[in-house]
């Protein structure tokens, strides 16, 4: 009798043992029903999403603000900020003479009208020149220095020229006007450097070179300029 009991006690646990595994049998198959459902209804989204995981996007290239600034501003290569005109009375003369004495003079009034143009020369900055602190970018230009002098032949001209009386002085008068020109030269030149004509192509300087700077993220932008050079108007 009790060797029946056992049996039946030992039946009944192998039942419940098997109905529970049956349970979770189900279950798990119920939860793989449950995901391929829920993945087949997400459809493009669970897909995208394992693609942008096994193909992450590119990282974004970082820009060197240095070098974009210094690319920028290169562009307008010679900067001219301050402009200087005048108009120069130049007198010439030249003798002719026979055995050392004066027979005659003629004389050239050759009436110039000059112009000087200074600025900086933008070509020669180097990403040394650019520094970036925070939100500042601090660029330290160049020295001013006269761009070009010339005479506007266009505008200037001959105002008297002659031979003296007898019209015994030499026929030179293309000689005395080179001379004319050269010397109008050096007068407009000299006269612009007195009216301080490199001071104001640095001031000029830094306000249009601040205008030129667009860089991102940028809020402040400091100009530093530099004393022009002490040849910077000494005329050849």
């Amino acid at each position: 009798m009790r060797g029946k009991n056992r049996q039946k006690r030992a039946t009944n646990g192998f039942v419940v043992f098997k109905n529970i595994g049956l349970m979770l049998t189900g279950s798990a198959l119920m939860l793989a029903g449950v995901a391929v459902i829920g993945a087949g209804r997400s459809g493009d989204r669970w897909f995208n999403r394992v693609q942008s995981f096994l193909n992450p996007p590119p990282s974004q290239p970082k820009v060197e603000t240095r070098s974009v600034v210094i690319q920028q501003i290169r562009n307008a290569s010679e900067l001219t900020t301050a402009v200087f005109t005048m108009e120069a009375v130049i007198p010439t003369q030249q003798d002719a003479t026979v055995g050392g004495f004066v027979v005659g003079t003629t004389r050239l009034l050759y009436i110039a009208y000059g112009e000087v143009r200074a600025g900086v020369d933008l070509s020669v900055l180097t990403p040394e020149s650019v520094e970036m602190v925070g939100e500042t970018l601090r660029l330290r230009l160049p020295p001013p220095k006269i761009l070009d002098s010339k005479i506007d032949v266009n505008r200037s001209k001959v105002y008297d020229y002659n031979r003296g009386l007898l019209g015994l002085g030499p026929d030179v008068a293309p000689n005395l006007q080179s001379l004319a020109q050269k010397e109008a030269l050096k007068k407009v030149k000299d006269a612009a450097c007195t009216n301080g004509i490199l001071l104001q192509a640095n001031d000029r300087a830094k306000l249009t070179v601040t205008q030129l700077i667009k860089v991102p993220n940028v809020k402040e932008v400091v100009i530093e300029t530099q004393a022009p050079a002490s040849s910077a108007c000494q005329n050849p």
